[in-house]
């Protein structure tokens, strides 16, 4: 009970102060051959960290060749920061087929 007590005074204590948690990247699962979510809204200057779940290995391509991942085997996970605002298509390498897009407000 301390331990609760201790986070909700913490929590509010930042609230008061106006200052916030940093956010975790915006995740993208990789199963059963596609990207969810997809698409995918980020805020500019996010990262997105792309995590392989699917029992064949993955990759995640820029279409313009702004970032290119390797082969994710099942676990593996890539990460890219998107600093320029704009919409972003993403497809893995070893199986075309699979595209996403990211929007970048």
């Amino acid at each position: 009970m301390t331990r609760w007590v201790s986070c909700l005074v913490g929590g509010l204590l930042i609230a008061a102060t106006g200052l916030t948690w940093a956010a975790a990247p915006a995740e993208v699962k990789i199963d059963n051959f596609t990207f969810s979510p997809a698409p995918l809204r980020v805020k500019q200057g996010e990262a997105v960290t792309w995590v392989n779940q699917d029992d064949e290995p993955h990759s995640v391509v820029s279409d313009t060749g702004l970032f290119r991942s390797g082969a994710l085997d099942t676990g593996n996970s890539y990460t890219f920061k998107f600093d320029k605002p704009g919409t972003y298509h993403v497809f893995c390498s070893l199986h075309p087929r699979m595209t996403a897009t990211i929007v970048v407000e």
